[in-house]
């Protein structure tokens, strides 16, 4: 790729992001949105985040974890256990890092 090409995609990938993040902040009023698709944004982040979560959970390398001595497991139950606990999101990832860490290093998970 050329050096003006690249230019030519770094402008073009900026105008994209500029127009797209931009567009909800030209009109004056806010803009119309049915009912449905308000409740359908609601989850879409955590759409979104079990979108890159469950693969790492559930998968490697492409294909699905048969085994159950891998350290992702447990440390996926320990973290959901103690969210529905004590409803902290730092407390969640800390302790499924605490289940995870020790099986992987110490135990060669």
């Amino acid at each position: 790729m050329s050096e003006a090409m690249t230019w030519v995609a770094l402008l073009g990938l900026g105008a994209v992001t500029l127009v797209t993040r931009g567009f909800f902040m030209i009109s004056d009023k806010p803009l119309p949105i049915p009912g449905w698709l308000r409740e359908l944004l609601k989850v879409a982040p955590l759409a979104a985040l079990m979108a890159v979560v469950a693969p790492e959970i559930f998968m490697t390398q492409g294909h699905a974890i048969t085994t159950w001595q891998d350290a992702r497991w447990p440390a996926a139950l320990a973290a959901t256990a103690y969210y529905f606990w004590r409803r902290d999101i730092l407390g969640t990832i800390l302790v499924g890092m605490a289940v995870m860490l020790p099986l992987k290093l110490g135990l060669g998970w």
